[in-house]
Parts: C-alpha cells; sequence; structure tokens
C-alpha cells in the first residue's frame, strides 16, 4: 500500500487528488469532494444544498431515476451525493471491473443531471415528509435549537435539512443555479484509492472531470459561537428532558496544539464510560442513560458541544451537574489516571481505526483538508504518547470558554408537575 498526494492538470486547473494503491481486494472507492458548497452556501434558502444533491441520486436526463439505479444495482456499483455543511460530496465504489463503468455514469450525472418536474416532485414530496417526521424528533429539535442559539443569524444557525417554509422556495432554476455555481474544479479534491495505477487514475479522472467547468475559488468564512450564556426551554409533550449544550473553544483547525484537545476531549465526554460527564452524572448519580461532549475544530467554526437525555423533574440538577463539572474540569485539569487511560486507549485503538481503505481515505483527506499534512496522524499519536499532565492541565486551564454554555432543552413542564 502507497499512499500520496497527486495533481493532476484538467483545463489549466490543478486538482489535487489523495491517493492510495491498495492491491488487496480488488475494488475502487472515489469521493469528488467539492469545497465551500455545501449548506453554508445555502444562500439564505434554508436545505437548497440538501435538496440539489438529492436531485443528483436521481439519474440524468436521458436515464430515469429507476433505469440509473437498475444499471447500478446490476454491477453491485454504489453511487451517491450528499451535502455536509462545508462540501458537497459525489461518492463511488465498486469492483475494479465495473469502475470504470461507474465514472461514466458519475459523468454523465455531471454533465446532465436530470432537472425534470418530476425527479423535482420526488425530492420535495421525501423532503417534507422528513421535516414532517423530524418534529416528532425532540433530539432534532433540541440539536437545531442549540445551533440557532450558538450560531444566531449566521449561515451555521440554520437548518441543514430545510423547513417547511424554506422548502417552498425552493424550485428547479434555483437547484440548477446552484449545481452549476458549486460544482466546478477550482473547489475541487478527490479522493481515490483500491486497486487502481495512478496512470489509470490520471486517465479516468481527465475524462470524468473533462465536464467541469473551471470556477473560481471560494473561501469559506469562519463564525464565533457566542460567547453569552443562554438558555431556551422548548415545551412538546415528550417523557423526557433533552438537553443539549454548547459553548466556544477557541481553537482553529490545523492548530498545533489540535492534540492536546483530542486528550482534553476525551477525558471530559467523548470516551463514553470513564469520561468525567458519564461517570458523574450517570454512574455516580444515575441521571442519565448517556452523557457526551466534544471539542470540535472546523474550518467554519470551533466548539464545544454535548448532551443528556434526562427525567423530567430531575433536569435542572443534571444541568447543573454539567456546569459544575466543566468548571472543575477547566479549573482543576485533570488527574495523572485519566492521562494514562485516554493515552492507553488513544494509542491502543490506532489500528481499528485504519483498518479499512475508506477509514484510511477518510483520515487522510482530513489530514490534507485540515493542512496539517499526509501523515500528521502518526505525529499526533506521538505527541500524545510524551504529553505531560502538567502540559495538558495548562491547556485545558487556558480554555475557560467553554464554561461559557449555550443550553436548548426540550421538555415536557406538565409531565414535571405530576
Amino acid at each position: 500500500m502507497s499512499k500520496d498526494i497527486i495533481n493532476i492538470d484538467i483545463k489549466g486547473i490543478s486538482i489535487p487528488v489523495i491517493f492510495e494503491e491498495d492491491k488487496n481486494l480488488p475494488i475502487v472507492s472515489m469521493q469528488l469532494v467539492f469545497l465551500a458548497s455545501g449548506s453554508i452556501e445555502d444562500d439564505g434558502i434554508d436545505g437548497l444544498a440538501q435538496f440539489s444533491a438529492a436531485i443528483l441520486n436521481e439519474g440524468t436526463a436521458e436515464k430515469s431515476s429507476a433505469d440509473f439505479a437498475k444499471e447500478l444495482e446490476n454491477r453491485a456499483i454504489n453511487f451517491g451525493v450528499n451535502a455536509g455543511r462545508e462540501t458537497f460530496v459525489f461518492e463511488l465504489s465498486s469492483l475494479k471491473e465495473e469502475f470504470g463503468f461507474g465514472a461514466n455514469m458519475t459523468k454523465s450525472v455531471l454533465e446532465k443531471p436530470n432537472f425534470s418536474k418530476e425527479a423535482y416532485k420526488k425530492v420535495d414530496t421525501q423532503t417534507l415528509g422528513e421535516i414532517l417526521s423530524k418534529e416528532s424528533d425532540f433530539d432534532y429539535t433540541a440539536s437545531l435549537k442549540l445551533r440557532n442559539l450558538m450560531y444566531k443569524n449566521t449561515p451555521l444557525g440554520t437548518a441543514s435539512l430545510g423547513t417547511k417554509e424554506s422548502i417552498k422556495k425552493i424550485n428547479l432554476k434555483n437547484i440548477e443555479k446552484f449545481v452549476k455555481s458549486h460544482l466546478d474544479l477550482s473547489n475541487l479534491i478527490v479522493i481515490i484509492g483500491g486497486d487502481i495505477s495512478k496512470n489509470e487514475v490520471e486517465t479516468l479522472l481527465k475524462d470524468t472531470l473533462s465536464v467541469l467547468p473551471k470556477g473560481a475559488k471560494r473561501e469559506l468564512g469562519f463564525y464565533k459561537v457566542s460567547d453569552k450564556k443562554s438558555q431556551e426551554i422548548q415545551k412538546k409533550q415528550s417523557e423526557q428532558a433533552y438537553i443539549y449544550f454548547g459553548a466556544p473553544f477557541y481553537m482553529k483547525l490545523g492548530d498545533k496544539d489540535a492534540y492536546k484537545a483530542k486528550v482534553a476531549s476525551f477525558i471530559l465526554g467523548e470516551s463514553g464510560f470513564g469520561s468525567r460527564l458519564m461517570e458523574e452524572i450517570r454512574v455516580k448519580k444515575g441521571l442519565a442513560y448517556s452523557a457526551y461532549s466534544r471539542l470540535s475544530a472546523d474550518k467554519t467554526s470551533s466548539a464545544l458541544t454535548g448532551y443528556l437525555q434526562t427525567k423530567i423533574e430531575t433536569q435542572n440538577e443534571a444541568l447543573e451537574l454539567v456546569r459544575k463539572i466543566i468548571k472543575d474540569f477547566t479549573d482543576n485539569g485533570v488527574t495523572k489516571e485519566e492521562l494514562q487511560q485516554a493515552k492507553k486507549f488513544l494509542l491502543g485503538s490506532e489500528p481499528l481505526r485504519v483498518e479499512t481503505l475508506s477509514q484510511r481515505l477518510s483520515r487522510s483527506f482530513y489530514e490534507y483538508y485540515s493542512g496539517l499534512g499526509l501523515g500528521y496522524s502518526k505525529e499526533q499519536l506521538e505527541k500524545i504518547e510524551s504529553l505531560s499532565l502538567e502540559e495538558l492541565n495548562e491547556f485545558i486551564k487556558n480554555h475557560k470558554e467553554i464554561n461559557e454554555l449555550v443550553i436548548s432543552i426540550v421538555t415536557n413542564d406538565a409531565a414535571a408537575k405530576r
């Protein structure tokens, strides 16, 4: 197996290609990742990016969605298009012998998408149905409100799926405009690996991507989390209290101290059993089945986020305990035993995180996207192994901003009075 970044020139644009050759199995996997093209680019119409991705899963102008899907299924080819917050992604995987056919099908979607009224109506119905089903999903309701509060009046505070009101504003014209203005060569990164050579990759990509316009490089903005403590309660017919919380975390993607944040996050709430939140809230107090938090840094934001679900009559006690745990964490840091356990798990579980081609390609993309360089994950583990208790605790105590909690709760006051 070999891993590398190669650059392929198409229409005068140098396309970075994250490549890993792996001949252990006769399969090939590829992702076309368009940067600055996810829901953050919805441009005031919540759900536009995800709606556009769904349309691109409906075949081509020359093949109906049913015929398109049947041809892929007959050859055991997996194809899909999805939109995240920051990126818009085409995924393709198959046996090596069928990959060329799959690439041609991908090219046909890029060149002549199925922008028919029938495809639009199908996606419109499906999207509205999903939004309707979310109304009774209290985790979704609480987490969406948390985003609203954390990133008020910014693209990150919106519903990436859309709302009933915003979906009504989406039509074929603005879908076509979104696709044409966001799927271009200047903002593309390709991730490809498996039983395929560099020469084969270059030939295949030059043909597949030839239908894309050059475009112009786009840059993502960075959105700060509100540093004003706030809390909002939504009353629903729920049997439990759903508590979602967030706070600013002053770190950028690619920061030299990212490895310290990884260890700190693991100890505070990301490791499940053994984490501070789980031990104090579930094991010692029995206030929740699970309690979780993580520190994250993306291109567009960095934050502490977390959640727990508890009985309605104990929601205030549970929330006060969350505040207390985080304050103690930033005031006093962690113990030697906690650091040792974190190191043991993070270092010991490393082989499980690189077992599959998909895992390795995803990691390589993250390393490249964050600007850390291929192979950083190995370097990070070495830094974690040598991390001292004093260094980690100094880092934690310098991030007291994670105490500035923004809180979203879905609960049922009537149930609390029974």
